[in-house]
């Protein structure tokens, strides 16, 4: 954009600059395929040799200006959407992982994510290692062997709210020679900045809080671009080594700085497919523009309702980074000195029964498979997200059974609150 502009700007102004007699919004591409003049210059795009657009699966014009809007934001160097934000998740490892190989990933974060590489992926034949994000350095190399190939984390929990000492990850992982790859879905650019910190690559659920009204599914992958994947080349054959699906092109080599987001598009979306409709990213864009304002009244009205909880008689717990009493609470003033998110998890001394009770009678704030929109939601992770775990897993992820999640939204917080109020007189 030339001048970098301030990030309420950019989620306005960024992705899509029309031109003279174009649309003022970013239209709607709503076609799978795109006309050429010659079959010479459609022969050039499948050969990587231009970039265009030829076939929505792997490219279209809405979801690319969103991409860039995302990536702008991230302050990163290239950027593309997913169908969601597991499928997110799933290319950012695997663009880089193949069987044999080994990832190192916090216990605590998204119960989907969990199982995605403790299982799924470990049906592909890549291992996964999973490690407490507070333990100390020592500890944490001793999760690393000679085939591993990243480190995944959260940069908040979800939802155990873990702020991730983003530093002292990314300084371990360099120091294995591998990337930092960190969902930033709870934080958002507005609130983090996680490259600032050394992270390599950002993964983001765009269902959450960059849509923002529940009506979308997507997720979006960003590499900034500072990881230098020519100096391991034996572990990174992918970026490497010329790939032969591809006229022996080497990534590293043609693209740069693109490398890794290059191949994750014309490699995997074009052998596995998730890409992110076009109405997707046309309904994500248009929750982009309000993000900043979303987030700040998401986290002013969180902060006020953590500090009613935390005074409440009926309440046993509570655990929001914004709390001066919490123990993630210097790191997220470190990290995320303008706020965190606004999801909030406790529980009720009547425990795992009483929690159950009291979601029961909330009148404004529904039971929904979901978080960070507008609307005020909760959620029982233990009996819902977190279901296919056991005890011992459970407790790894820093989920107890009695936690309850609870989505702040943006409606007024005294009517937020006074709806908590009367359910938890009525247990």
């Amino acid at each position: 954009m030339g001048k970098q502009y301030e990030k309420e700007t950019i989620c306005i102004q960024s992705g899509w600059k029309p031109k003279n007699g174009e649309p003022r919004v970013l239209p709607i591409y709503q076609s799978t395929t795109f006309k050429y003049d010659s079959s010479e210059q459609m022969g050039k795009l499948f050969d990587l040799e231009e970039s265009g657009f030829f076939y929505t699966r792997l490219q279209n014009p809405t979801n690319e200006y969103v991409a860039a809007k995302i990536c702008e934001l991230e302050g990163g160097v290239a950027a593309m959407l997913t169908s969601s934000g597991q499928a997110a998740t799933y290319y950012a490892v695997f663009n880089i992982c193949e069987a044999g190989d080994h990832v190192v990933m916090s216990s605590t974060v998204y119960g989907g994510t969990f199982n995605l590489l403790t299982c799924t992926m470990k049906k592909m034949g890549i291992e996964c290692t999973v490690v407490d994000p507070d333990a100390n350095i020592d500890e944490l190399n001793k999760a690393f062997k000679e085939n591993t190939k990243c480190v995944f984390a959260e940069t908040i929990a979800n939802p155990a709210l873990v702020v991730l000492d983003i530093e002292k990850f990314a300084k371990l992982a360099h120091s294995h020679q591998v990337p930092l790859i960190v969902d930033n879905t709870f934080a958002t650019p507005i609130n983090c900045n996680p490259f600032e910190w050394g992270v390599d690559i950002v993964t983001h659920s765009t269902t959450k809080y960059m849509d923002g009204h529940a009506m979308s599914v997507g997720g979006c992958i960003v590499d900034s671009g500072n990881f230098d994947w020519t100096k391991y080349p034996e572990k990174f054959p992918g970026l490497c080594t010329p790939d032969e699906s591809y006229h022996g092109i080497t990534y590293t080599e043609k693209f740069g700085k693109a490398a890794y987001i290059t191949k994750a598009t014309s490699q995997l979306m074009r052998d596995l497919g998730s890409i992110q409709s076009p109405q997707n990213a046309f309904l994500l864009n248009v929750g982009l523009e309000t993000l900043p304002l979303r987030v700040e009244r998401h986290c002013y009205n969180a902060q006020k309702v953590a500090e009613y909880l935390e005074s409440h008689e009926k309440v046993a717990w509570v655990n929001y980074p914004g709390l001066k009493s919490n123990k993630y609470y210097e790191l997220a003033q470190k990290y995320m000195p303008k706020g965190t998110c606004g999801v909030i998890s406790f529980g009720l001394k009547g425990g795992r029964k009483a929690a159950s009770d009291m979601m029961d009678k909330l009148k404004l704030a529904a039971i929904v498979t979901h978080v960070a929109d507008a609307r005020t939601c909760v959620l029982h992770p233990a009996s819902h997200t977190h279901r296919q775990m056991n005890d011992e897993q459970l407790k790894e992820a820093g989920v107890a059974p009695d936690l309850i999640r609870l989505s702040v939204g943006i409606e007024n917080v005294k009517d937020i609150i006074e709806d908590l109020e009367q359910a938890l007189n009525q247990i």
